[in-house]
């Protein structure tokens, strides 16, 4: 068959009025089925039988403004592509070889709701529809669709063009309701519809796809980039409604620890129609996916010799109810003991491969610093302490404070104490932003216990999210440049950050700070060039070999980027080994996580790394 590699879909090359390929075996229209079930027309008039006049599916129109469009009822004939009446409830028809109009803008096919009617068409059967042609305000349903349908004659056999599709067109409408082959490989770039709602999100090319200010400045750069994702993505759909279904049957294997279709991923041999639902550009998969090379899960990132590890986790709402096994469910977190201590697991688990010396935590229960609380819970469990003796992990308790500000959750530090010992107090900034938007800040000089034994200054912080949109002041809504709402406290909070450093609060020198977290913020926007226009150094960029992705800490809606940063001051940055980002988490299936069997009912729980978090943990070598 010929093929649209190009990135532009010639209709020369991609609609032939040959046969390009035929859908299944051909069905005639004298096995017994009713030929109408919509009701029992009269006798038809001419231009109602098959092959009467009818309107050319590619000449229907798809462009309107919001609400419900009508134009009228018409009558279309073609061939069915596929069918998902149990589903979506409906069909695909096509226009059938050598009937489509040549004009590589208008799309040739067409979704039919027929949901309870009697007709099971199949694949191959071509069939005279009449019906209200429409646009719907449902998200959830088709945008364009033949609704309301009056009559379906049944037009014995036929076939219709499967396009190939190796390269993403320039307009996705244009392929609207039409039936395609990607041959592959895409790559897998989102995964956290898969066992839910059995989606996946692909990327055409050879890279996953990036959030557009990860890789381009806020502003016209960032809208190129984010029209690009658009443009290179598909959400590749299982056709069916609902939640949670009890089998992927579009999965060549079933979901495994041996198979945990993590991002990264590379898929071959998809088949099925493109349709527009839920806001966003699909391929309703007609047919299994012939094959998925996983990708690897990475080993536990190798120390450099002689080396100090500071490292930063978010550890995802970890809350440990009343401290004594009660108290569930708490604010935010496990609804259950027994949830939180297969949360616990997986986090110690990821923990102890980390190997840390210096441990910066985000999202971390703010119940102080007592016997009890969810931080000294956690430490306990890293070292299990010797009967009567203090562990060998030690929290971090800024002087005066039995919390850390007012937020339910805070940041926190953990250390090793045969490895590094505090110097000085521990400090915390509550001015500005802090407490009140950003979480304040936690900053606390160490001294190795091995080597030269020079200080450095480990600040751990969390920034105000992008979420919450709708009640940002003026200054803070969504200004529609890639950083979504809030930009202008994570910047004020960057900036305040930068100035209190600058004072030097722990007397070591302001060159040996690192700072460390989760700062909502992408590395192209403003709160991160604050901060490196302030002469820190982003130590993750540049450390991963030049043929590799840049690498990423989250994943959101199939978009990769680093939310979770390690900045260095000029003194630390030369003492710097080595540096990354251990990919343990945002690739992963969200049902590999501790509460992930209550959700889906899959028994995919494992005390082990994976998916201990939403975020990926960041760690940073640095010579004693």
């Amino acid at each position: 068959m010929r093929h649209c590699s190009g990135r532009r879909l010639r209709a020369a090359s991609c609609r032939p009025a040959l046969a390009l390929a035929l859908f299944a075996a051909l069905y005639g229209c004298d096995d017994g089925r009713p030929a109408a079930t919509a009701s029992d027309p009269a006798p038809a008039a001419q231009q109602d039988v098959c092959g009467g006049a009818a309107t050319a599916i590619a000449s229907l129109p798809r462009r309107s403004g919001a609400g419900i469009a009508e134009f009228g009822r018409v009558t279309v004939e073609g061939v069915v592509s596929a069918v998902y009446l149990d589903g979506l409830g409906g069909f695909f028809l096509q226009s059938a070889d050598g009937e489509d109009d040549g004009d590589e803008r208008t799309p040739e096919g067409v979704f039919v709701e027929a949901r309870g009617t009697a007709l099971r068409p199949k694949s191959g059967e071509r069939l005279r529809v009449s019906g209200k042609w429409s646009r719907s305000d449902d998200r959830a349903a088709a945008t364009w669709a033949l609704r309301d349908v009056e009559r379906i004659e049944a037009c014995g056999s036929g076939s219709a063009p499967r396009l190939e599709l190796t390269r993403p067109p320039e307009d996705w409408s244009r392929l609207s309701g039409m039936y395609v082959h990607v041959p592959g490989p895409v790559v897998l770039s989102g995964n956290e519809s898969l066992l839910r709602f059995g989606e996946l999100t692909i990327a055409f090319g050879d890279q996953r796809l990036y959030a557009a200010t990860e890789v381009a400045r806020p502003g016209p750069q960032a809208r190129r980039a984010e029209n690009e994702n658009r443009q290179r993505s598909l959400v590749v759909d299982d056709g069916r409604d609902g939640e949670y279904p009890r089998s992927l049957w579009q999965l060549p294997v079933p979901v495994s620890a041996q198979a945990p279709y993590r991002v990264g991923s590379q898929l071959r041999g998809l088949e099925g129609v493109i349709d527009h639902r839920l806001g966003r550009w699909r391929l309703q998969l007609a047919r299994p996916i012939v094959a998925v090379e996983q990708a690897p899960r990475p080993a536990a990132p190798a120390r450099a010799e002689d080396g100090l590890r500071i490292a930063s986790f978010n550890v995802l709402n970890f809350f440990n109810g009343d401290g004594s096994g009660g108290g569930f469910p708490t604010d935010r977190g496990a609804a259950s003991r027994e949830l939180q201590q297969r949360q616990r697991n997986k986090l110690v688990a990821a923990m102890r491969q980390l190997d840390a010396d210096v441990l910066a935590l985000m999202e971390i229960e703010n119940d102080g610093y007592d016997s009890g609380s969810a931080i000294l819970e956690l430490a306990d469990a890293l070292a299990p302490p010797p009967r009567g003796k203090e562990s060998v992990w030690r929290a971090v308790q800024p002087a005066g404070l039995d919390r850390l500000g007012a937020d339910v959750i805070s940041v926190g530090l953990l250390y090793r104490a045969d490895r590094v010992e505090p110097v000085g107090a521990a400090y915390t900034l509550d001015s500005g932003p802090f407490d009140s938007d950003s979480r304040m800040p936690l900053a606390q000089a160490f001294r190795p216990l091995s080597g030269e034994g020079r200080p450095f200054l480990v600040v751990v912080n969390h920034f105000k999210s992008k979420g919450g949109c709708a009640d940002a002041n003026e200054a803070n809504v969504d200004k529609g440049d890639g950083q979504a709402c809030y930009n202008a406290v994570r910047r004020d909070s960057a900036e305040r950050l930068a100035q209190w450093l600058a004072s030097d609060p722990a007397g070591i020198g302001a060159g040996a700070a690192l700072i460390l977290g989760d700062l909502n913020a992408y590395r192209r926007e403003d709160p991160v060039r604050v901060l490196t226009g302030q002469g820190y150094r982003d130590v993750l960029a540049g450390q991963a070999p030049e043929d590799a992705p840049p690498p990423h800490s989250y994943v959101y809606q199939g978009q990769a980027g680093l939310l979770d940063h390690a900045l260095a001051g000029s003194d630390l940055a030369a003492r710097v080994l080595g540096a990354g980002v251990w990919a343990i988490n945002a690739d992963e299936l969200p049902e590999f996580a501790y509460d992930g069997d209550s959700r889906s009912g899959r028994r995919l729980y494992a005390a082990e790394p994976w998916r201990s978090s939403d975020h990926d943990p960041v760690w940073v070598d640095i010579q004693p």
